[in-house]
């Protein structure tokens, strides 16, 4: 079934990416002035969801309320989740307010359950954690703390964590396959994948995200902006990759756009980064797409920026870009000579990324 899924949104991709009139825009693409560059959230979230995201905490009326101590009208956030769908209609936006506690619990949010907007108490006041990871026999795809299909969905002052650590690879906090989907003063925290950007169009903003390997991943359009990217310190044979992207296709038009945020040692890892080398990406598939645009990268990355996946697979058909960047790990002079590689100097190019 997933297999199918794959195929039906690949070729869905494929025939936005034909209409477009740009060979590398992202289905973020807008029109007019409005820019990432200059800050702008991407022309999709709505000006209603923009007052929504940048109201203050509080100011909205929760459709249903969870809390552990009792307060609320549930304890747990899947009963609120089951109890979402018999009191809403699809079209209108529901909200969930989530008080601040660690909700031990496994969440998914399924394709029907449309427009859900979740608001904590802030960040690593209200966590939903959980620790399923590949090494005690799950699934990548089915390790997510927190795993949301519906489209619109909304996350606003909350932490989404997997605490199985390095030593059990493959474990994800948050899975996304919601299409227009925002994060918002949210953090996210694992080591290998911690956060899964699985497909369609995704934006991130004011967020925090914690790991080690491949730990931005997936093939969905998404924007990561003003985040703070906090690499964290690996099992002593590894080295740390920041992200993985799934472009599987040619003229398929994701990639993963990381614009005004810093890149930076962990608390575990700054005493010891200098034993560990750490890459802002490696291609997971043939045509692997990301930039780093504006942001502030630390001395802890590597000279040549990005590591292969193996051996020369996808050098020549990837997209890794960097523009604009400060940092004592922002040198492109000893970045990687691949083909697929593009020190960007154009702001003209760089809009492309950013529109």
């Amino acid at each position: 079934m997933l297999g199918n899924f794959s195929k039906l949104l690949t070729n869905s991709l494929a025939i936005n990416k034909a209409a477009a009139s740009s060979p590398s825009s992202l289905s973020t693409k807008q029109t007019g002035s409005r820019s990432l560059l200059a800050g702008s959230f991407p022309k999709w979230v709505s000006e209603d969801e923009r007052r929504l995201l940048q109201s203050p905490r509080g100011a909205l009326k929760a459709d249903i309320v969870v809390a552990q101590d009792g307060s609320g009208n549930y304890k747990t956030i899947s009963e609120a989740v089951a109890a979402s769908v018999k009191q809403r209609m699809e079209t209108n936006r529901f909200v969930i307010y989530v008080k601040k506690g660690v909700y031990r619990e496994n969440v998914e949010i399924t394709k029907t359950m449309k427009n859900l907007m979740f608001i904590g108490d802030g960040i690593d006041a209200t966590i939903v954690t959980g620790n399923k990871n590949v090494q005690d026999g799950t699934t990548t795809f089915r390790s997510a703390t927190f795993a949301v299909f519906g489209d619109g969905f909304i996350a606003k002052y909350m932490t989404f964590e997997n605490t199985a650590g390095p030593q059990k690879h493959q474990a994800v906090a948050l899975l996304s396959a919601s299409d227009f989907s925002v994060f918002y003063s949210c953090s996210f925290k694992g080591y290998q994948d911690t956060l899964y950007v699985y497909a369609h169009r995704q934006f991130y903003r004011n967020c925090d995200i914690y790991g080690t390997i491949d730990f931005i991943f997936g093939d969905a359009a998404a924007v990561l902006q003003n985040c703070n990217i906090y690499v964290r310190k690996p099992m002593s044979n590894q080295k740390n990759i920041v992200t993985a992207q799934g472009r599987s296709l040619s003229n398929g038009n994701t990639g993963i756009v990381i614009h005004n945020s810093r890149v930076t040692a962990a608390s575990d890892l700054r005493p010891v980064q200098g034993s560990f080398k750490t890459y802002l990406g490696r291609p997971w598939q043939r045509y692997s797409r990301t930039v780093f645009m504006k942001c502030f990268l630390d001395s802890l990355i590597d000279p040549a920026g990005w590591l292969p996946e193996s051996g020369n697979f996808a050098l020549d058909t990837l997209y890794y870009g960097e523009y604009m960047n400060t940092g004592g790990g922002a040198g492109t002079s000893g970045r990687v000579k691949w083909p697929g590689y593009h020190a960007i100097t154009s702001v003209t190019t760089a809009e492309e990324f950013s529109s």
